[in-house]
């Protein structure tokens, strides 16, 4: 729509690689800051970190193989946070395991 009427120039697939690029550097962060939660949360950000970068090389290599296998990464990646937010929300709602979410094991303090 904002190319159309010359507001900006559309952008170049190395800067959107670049764009996309980052925010897997993000995710990954985001990531490690599961690694205290359940597994299911793991799975989300793991699965969100590896279709960013996929997206990357796909628009850096403008190669239509890697997006179509970043679409399906994407289809996983959202299936498993649907199954993440309903989880959540069904333990909560009726206080006990509905839907399993790989909970850790308690950490032993070393105080």
């Amino acid at each position: 729509l904002m190319p159309k009427h010359d507001l900006w120039a559309p952008i170049d697939s190395t800067s959107f690689a670049a764009y996309l690029a980052l925010w897997g550097v993000f995710t990954a962060f985001m990531f490690v800051g599961t690694l205290r939660l359940n597994r299911a949360l793991q799975v989300v950000f793991a699965s969100l970190t590896v279709l960013f970068f996929l997206l990357a090389a796909g628009n850096y290599a403008d190669s239509a193989v890697l997006k179509h296998v970043a679409g399906y990464e994407g289809v996983f990646c959202g299936l498993s946070a649907c199954y993440a937010a309903v989880a959540q929300v069904l333990n909560e709602v009726y206080g006990r395991t509905v839907l399993p979410l790989g909970a850790l094991a308690p950490r032993a303090d070393k105080s």
